[in-house]
């Protein structure tokens, strides 16, 4: 790890253990982007950003001889004669829409900072990472831009992140501001991405890229079902274990933008950070923004070593608290096995039954509190409805505890029905415009959580309930996309403030939550996958991964998910068949098999289970409590994609190689089929290994080279799970 400034050559050099980025300032102060790749000894690479010579239509800025619009700027203005998709526009009182960055200075630092109420990635007591920021002027507006990039020790990511400071005498309307913009050269290019819609998360996309412009965005006021705030730049030739890939995520949960241009000269800029639709942020003179952080790898041997990189940092940089370093509790929620009709008996029974199974926690969805017996009112009346349950909520968590279990609840903090108490007392804390009857979704409104008023009540009203009993485990739901959005108290000029309000209070409540409660598990969950992003995992180290608990729809889910996020945050669940989503009816054993990928889980009435599946439930839950670690701390491989294909295959290793677990599921069966032959990853190649069940000793590098034949299935949907010990 190392950043280099040649203050005489003006370049700057950041280094991984693997790869390279490099940066020079030309003679007119433009900051210019040279290299992102492989690591490399040379540092003056300026030979690579020769402009082109003067063309018929470019504007030539003053002091330049060349224009801006040939050149792979880092980071650019708008207004400028750089006409491609900008970094950041202003637009100043007197109605200067011009933007023009030029070097100011830099400062070198050890460590990593902070980013005042975003999440971001931290470091642990021990690691080290060193902080380059490279200031950028508008010398007109005296307008200053903060370039951060953090290169770490431990791990070939780099971070980055954008302060925009305006230190002018007139306010500045802030139209634009990415946290990224990498430039790259040549079109030999494909663009990856993962999209779908509620209950199909995750699905991989892979496209070429062309000459015109591509976004990949979220304007829903969350990351969104639609999209996730992540992609890769991938070389043609890229796949799972060898060629070029770029990887670039953003930390942040709300409305985001990929944006991706490649121009006439078969130079491609790509730009991530916040959506620019819809948003306008004030910055008075003395004020600044910053950016949300995004996370950048780049691997030169494939796809499966980038997840790997981001999911080991997320995993121990970015996740927090208890349950980061540990196994989280096997668990079994009430939702699919009752809905909204229970009672404290119907609990505990299922509580009861679950117990006997070996289950760890016992999970009561939605439907507890107000008046609440469909989806119709009482969100925002977080009061135990005592004449349902027909007993207190310390009463039944006490039962509970009794059987051996702890026990969790079902909250929905940023929703209001409009049959509601909290409604009817407050009916501006929603968002919502004062001319016009609001849209509904699932029957509920948003409350405005960009006012401290509202922050506050949801605090002290989670917070009295979860004070109320032992409860050891929250699931945290947000259940619509906005519409029709506006604040009672933010004034009409800052409403392109509002999306990027809404979510730092989203994050400071559930900082103050987890904080005051650091025992208990969050598990974030909107619709399943819909806000399943880096942001919110650094609050909640467990997110519902989707409401399509399907284990062959699952496979496609978890896959497109382990493209970026680690297993240990994708809960996984067993549920009843014919599966609630697609009635699909698949062997227990496979249900099980894909939900052990994750963080593991039940989804069903227990007491309803015949004998033969409550055995296998027995034997599941001793199954993945033996290797749970491995969630959490094992290097996951992709073996076979799902994607278009009749079969998957995915494997855990451990770190030290010692252990590895191999998962293989066909979803139709052949008849008279032809040999299905697995090549293994991630092994001890000098090492012997020995499968459990069959007893079989191999060696390591003959597991990944020549491979291993598997036994033929027996049915539709069947799977194997093998486990490789070293001998």
């Amino acid at each position: 790890m190392s950043i280099q400034v040649f203050e005489k050559e003006n370049i700057f050099k950041l280094d991984t253990g693997n790869t390279s980025y490099i940066m020079s300032v030309m003679d007119d102060g433009h900051l210019l982007h040279l290299y992102y790749g492989a690591k490399l000894n040379e540092a003056d690479l300026t030979y690579l950003g020769t402009p082109h010579s003067r063309v018929s239509f470019w504007a030539i800025q003053p002091g330049s001889d060349y224009s801006a619009d040939s050149m792979a700027l880092e980071y650019s203005g708008s207004g400028t004669a750089d006409l491609r998709p900008c970094s950041v526009t202003t637009v100043d009182e007197d109605g200067d829409n011009v933007t023009d960055l030029r070097y100011d200075s830099y400062t070198l630092s050890s460590g990593k900072p902070k980013l005042p109420g975003l999440p971001c990635v931290y470091l642990n007591e021990g690691q080290e990472a060193q902080t380059l920021c490279i200031t950028l002027k508008d010398a007109v507006k005296d307008l200053y831009v903060d370039l951060y990039y953090t290169v770490f020790a431990f791990s070939n990511a780099i971070s980055r992140f954008t302060v925009i400071r305006n230190e002018g005498k007139q306010a500045e309307i802030l139209e634009k501001a990415m946290t990224s913009t990498l430039q790259f050269h040549g079109k030999d290019y494909d663009l990856i991405h993962l999209h779908g819609a509620w209950a199909r998360e995750f699905n991989v996309e892979r496209s070429p890229i062309s000459h015109t412009t591509q976004v990949i965005s979220s304007f829903r006021g969350s990351s969104s079902h639609i999209a996730n705030p992540f992609a890769v730049i991938a070389k043609k030739d890229a796949g799972e274990d060898s060629g070029e890939v770029y990887g670039m995520n953003l930390i942040y949960s709300s409305n985001f933008m990929v944006e991706t241009e490649l121009d006439a000269f078969d130079t491609l800029r790509v730009n991530l950070g916040i959506n620019e639709r819809g948003f306008a942020w004030k910055l008075n003179p003395g004020e600044s923004f910053t950016t949300p952080e995004a996370i950048l790898v780049y691997s030169e041997n494939g796809l499966g070593e980038m997840s790997r990189t981001y999911q080991k940092l997320y995993q121990h940089n970015l996740i927090r608290g208890k349950y980061r370093d540990i196994p989280h509790p096997v668990l079994l929620n009430s939702w699919e096995g009752v809905y909204f009709d229970f009672d404290a008996k119907k609990i505990l029974s299922m509580a009861s039954a679950a117990a006997k199974l070996g289950i760890d926690l016992f999970v009561l969805d939605d439907g507890w509190f107000g008046k609440r017996d469909d989806d119709t009112c009482s969100l925002g009346d977080w009061v135990v409805n005592e004449k349902k349950l027909g007993c207190t909520m310390k009463e039944l968590v006490d039962d509970i505890n009794k059987l051996g279990l702890d026990f969790g609840l079902w909250f929905e903090p940023e929703m209001i029905s409009p049959d509601s108490d909290l409604y009817r007392a407050h009916p501006d804390w929603c968002l919502h415009q004062k001319k016009r009857n609001p849209s509904l979704a699932r029957h509920q409104l948003i409350l405005d959580m960009s006012r401290k008023d509202v922050q506050d009540h949801v605090v002290e009203t989670v917070s009295k309930v979860l004070s109320s009993a032992n409860i050891r485990y929250v699931k945290w739901d947000m259940n619509r996309n906005m519409a029709e959005i506006g604040s009672a108290l933010l004034p009409n000029e800052r409403l392109g403030e509002l999306f990027h309000r809404y979510i730092l209070g989203v994050y400071s409540v559930m900082e103050r939550i987890t904080s005051a409660f650091p025992d208990v598990l969050f598990e974030s969950c909107s619709g399943g996958g819909g806000r399943f992003d880096a942001g919110i995992m650094h609050y909640m180290p467990q997110n519902w991964t989707s409401d399509d608990s399907d284990a062959i729809q699952r496979l496609n889910i978890q896959y497109g998910c382990s493209f970026v996020y680690p297993p240990s945050v994708m809960t996984c669940h067993v549920s009843a068949v014919p599966n609630h989503q697609v009635h699909r009816v698949t062997p227990m054993k496979t249900r099980a098999n894909v939900a052990m990928q994750g963080s593991f889980g039940y989804e069903l009435d227990m007491s309803k289970l015949s004998e033969e599946d409550k055995a296998a439930v027995i034997e599941q839950v001793k199954e993945y409590k033996k290797y749970a670690h491995l969630v959490i701390d094992g290097l996951q491989y992709r073996l076979i994609s799902p994607v278009n294909s009749n079969e998957c295959a995915f494997m855990v290793v451990s770190e030290d190689k010692s252990t590895a677990i191999v998962t293989y599921v066909k979803k139709l069966n052949d008849p008279n089929p032809c040999t299905t032959r697995l090549y293994l990853k991630g092994l001890d190649e000098n090492a012997k290994y020995r499968e459990r069940d069959t007893g079989k000793v191999y060696n390591g590098k003959a597991l990944m080279t020549a491979g291993l034949n598997l036994p033929d299935m027996k049915e539709d949907f069947d799977s194997l799970r093998m486990v490789f010990e070293r001998v």
